[in-house]
């Protein structure tokens, strides 16, 4: 199997919708922890999905059962679908990836394709926000009468710019909300982010409370980690070696 050979799954019964958001497994998992919440609060039906060659190749299950590395769902009433990808993207396969989504889009008859995905970069406290690289197009249907902040200059990679090259010159209006992750796996503060940055362009019905109080969980329990490390490291004793 070439990396080429992804092939798109959809049920017969898919219903159109109008927004694609997309998230995979990344850096911080803000982007894939945004588009999971999203199924759960929805209550979204599983729709189809992406099947993909190796290596590598994972199967994700829970409480014994099997699925998909890569999900389709929508939501007909709220009008949007979501990718939900659990498998890293390796870098050969982020072309043919790209194709496939917007393959897919294209079935689901959406009118944009938007990509949740967090990026590890030095940042101050006034940069937790979301951000936005988007074509033309994407801009004028979505983000003109927003605060959302264009990010200033640099480069995309992996599936991100992939999708965003092809939606240059596709029909399909394609942007991508970013935001500054931290390593600590999930990032659920930088998903909130991206999440609230979907919410604001595309009028859907999002309830960030219970992702909040998540990360409000992660964020203790990290700093008390902090605290007792630095308390192990005060405790201690120096390392004399006077009479060495």
């Amino acid at each position: 199997m070439s990396p080429d050979d992804i092939s798109v799954v959809l049920s017969d019964d898919r219903p159109p919708v109008d927004t694609l958001a997309v998230g995979v497994s990344e850096y911080g998992l803000a982007g894939l922890t945004a588009v999971d919440y999203l199924t759960d609060q929805h209550s979204m039906q599983e729709v189809g999905h992406l099947r993909t060659p190796g290596p590598p190749f994972i199967t994700p299950f829970e409480n014994g059962t099997p699925r998909h590395h890569t999900r389709l769902y929508a939501d007909e009433e709220a009008s949007f679908a979501v990718l939900v990808g659990e498998r890293f993207v390796p870098p050969a396969q982020a072309g043919a990836l790209a194709e496939a989504v917007v393959t897919a889009g294209r079935k689901l008859d959406v009118s944009n394709i938007t990509m949740l995905t967090g990026v590890p970069i030095a940042h101050g406290p006034d940069d937790h926000a979301p951000f936005y690289i988007a074509t033309p197009a994407y801009q004028a249907a979505y983000l003109d009468d927003t605060d959302i902040r264009p990010m200033g200059n640099g480069f995309l990679e992996g599936l991100s710019a992939e999708l965003v090259t092809q939606g240059i010159d596709d029909a399909v209006p394609t942007g991508v909300f970013t935001t500054p992750t931290h390593p600590q796996a999930p990032d659920a503060a930088a998903a909130i982010r991206l999440l609230t940055a979907l919410k604001e362009t595309h009028a859907i019905d999002i309830d960030t409370g219970p992702l909040e109080a998540f990360a409000a969980n992660i964020e203790a329990h990290y700093q008390a980690l902090a605290e007792r490390m630095e308390a192990a490291n005060t405790d201690q004793p120096s390392d004399d070696r006077m009479y060495m």
